[in-house]
């Protein structure tokens, strides 16, 4: 009897190979690299271009370098420790354990979570292990772009002052000590995973987090320069749209891909998001025509964000219906934090927050975790939850106790984020000053990084400085620039 020819086709595309095991999922590892691409987008070029194009001329290249740098630092630190402190083996309540996910051994299996399996009281299994259908690589990389966001959205709150240097030292700090802690307890199988609190992409770990952490951090780094707080008009608003386009399009990865599957709930959650911002940035601008006469284009990016906020929390959680309350409470109640509240109350006016990552984020964020614990329905919940019969409180019976989760769930992050934050910027403080120079301070970008954003000077005009006698905005300057941009 003649041999059997090899399989023609590529040992690749084989199913049942080391290549293709019998457990992958195509679909669901596919959408899971998009999503986690989306996201990745949000960061780099997303909250680069944004942030660069929203602040003075002078602070362009140190803005969006903050950004670039934080997302290039957090994966290297997330690959060899962070991501196992996070979503690893239980250390503590709110720990994991330490490790690298680098090898091929570990990357190629398939994904697990391994300190998420939910047990009654007596000891039977509620709710067994997350086990996506995909590879531990694809959920590993997932994880490490919401990591690196969560530290670019804290940099909005210190831009325009921050030491460069300063900054090196505190991302991966902050990242080890305070953004793994909220990432294991809500998610990755910690005390509030199994309390049933609700985060369903990072209401809490990320938005809550980072706009506490980005106003203590603001706190011990001080206030940008008198002028500069007198006057920071952003340098590129149809630039800043721009970055703020991309925000918003990759969040139907940022809340999509938190299923770890691409299935019906996933659908939901990128529906309620869309509906949420959208609703969110009209209130927020009639808000702004009603009391201040004009509709301002950076307000309508301030409620598309603080829409994408809110709602992140209960994106496949909630109706369709219940996404345009969230998004009627995201554009007003941050709008009344930020517009009214700030300009009253001295505590957040002497706290210098740049972009007012505090009202956008941290605001938002509590308001739709609390919405979540209200809104979020049955049947949602049990396609995502490991706390069977979850619900908000408008469906009666035990939902109003989620309420009460919802507010100590965050009270928890709050007060670990206050505490912590503030010892990593006093412990930087002793080694290299968190605040730049007062020459820096004046100069901006060609001062901190030898480069200028703009070869351009005003309106078309080469910049000579031999001529001008002013440097970027309205800043003196006596001396030419060093920067690359002299090349051009």
């Amino acid at each position: 009897m003649a041999a059997l020819p090899p399989n023609p086709v590529p040992v690749a595309y084989q199913g049942g190979t080391p290549a293709v095991p019998v457990w992958l999922n195509k679909g669901d590892n596919a959408w899971q690299m998009i999503s986690a691409t989306l996201v990745g987008l949000q960061s780099v070029p997303g909250l680069v271009i944004l942030y660069g194009s929203i602040v003075k001329k002078k602070w362009a290249v140190n803005s969006a370098f903050m950004a670039l740098y934080a997302f290039a630092a957090v994966v290297l630190c997330w690959v060899i420790w962070g991501y196992k402190m996070s979503f690893g083996h239980k250390l503590l309540p709110f720990w994991g354990k330490a490790g690298p996910a680098l090898g091929q051994k570990y990357l190629v299996n398939q994904a697990l979570l391994p300190a998420t399996t939910q047990f009654y009281d007596d000891g039977r299994v509620e709710t067994a292990m997350v086990t996506p259908f995909y590879p531990m690589a694809s959920m590993v990389w997932f994880q490490c772009v919401f990591a690196g966001i969560t530290l670019v959205i804290l940099a909005g709150s210190v831009l325009g002052r921050m030491s460069f240097k300063a900054w090196m030292a505190f991302v991966p700090l902050w990242l080890t000590f305070c953004y793994t802690v909220g990432a294991f307890s809500l998610w990755g199988g910690g005390f509030l995973f199994h309390w049933g609190v609700m985060d369903y992409s990072g209401g809490y770990v990320i938005h809550l987090s980072s706009g506490i952490a980005g106003f203590t951090a603001a706190y011990w780094v001080g206030p940008r320069s008198k002028k500069d707080r007198e006057r920071f008009p952003p340098n590129n608003v149809l630039l800043m749209l721009a970055g703020a386009g991309l925000l918003w399009m990759g969040w139907a990865g940022f809340n999509g891909g938190d299923p770890y599957s691409a299935n019906v709930d996933s659908s939901m959650a990128v529906l309620n998001t869309n509906i949420c911002a959208a609703t969110s940035l009209l209130v927020w601008t009639w808000l702004d025509v009603i009391f201040f006469k004009k509709p301002s284009v950076i307000g309508a990016v301030q409620g598309m964000i603080t829409g994408l906020v809110s709602i992140t929390p209960g994106a496949g959680l909630v109706q369709g219906w219940a996404a345009i309350v969230f998004g009627i409470l995201s554009g007003s109640v941050p709008w009344f934090t930020m517009m009214i509240v700030h300009k009253r109350w001295s505590l957040l006016q002497h706290i210098d927050d740049t972009l007012g990552v505090f009202h956008t984020h941290a605001i938002a964020g509590i308001l739709g975790g609390v919405l979540t614990g209200l809104f979020a329905e049955p049947q949602l919940c049990a396609m995502f939850l490991p706390v069977v019969n979850s619900k908000g409180g408008v469906y009666g019976g035990s939902g109003g106790i989620q309420i009460l989760k919802q507010l100590a769930g965050g009270a928890f992050i709050i007060g670990w984020n206050l505490v912590v934050t503030s010892i990593i910027c006093v412990a930087i403080n002793l080694i290299v000053p968190l605040r730049m120079t007062e020459e820096q301070l004046m100069i901006g970008d060609d001062a901190v990084h030898g480069e200028e954003a703009y070869a351009l000077w005003g309106d078309g005009e080469k910049y000579d400085s031999t001529r001008h006698g002013q440097y970027s905005d309205d800043t003196s300057h006596n001396k030419a620039s060093i920067g690359a941009t002299q090349v051009v």
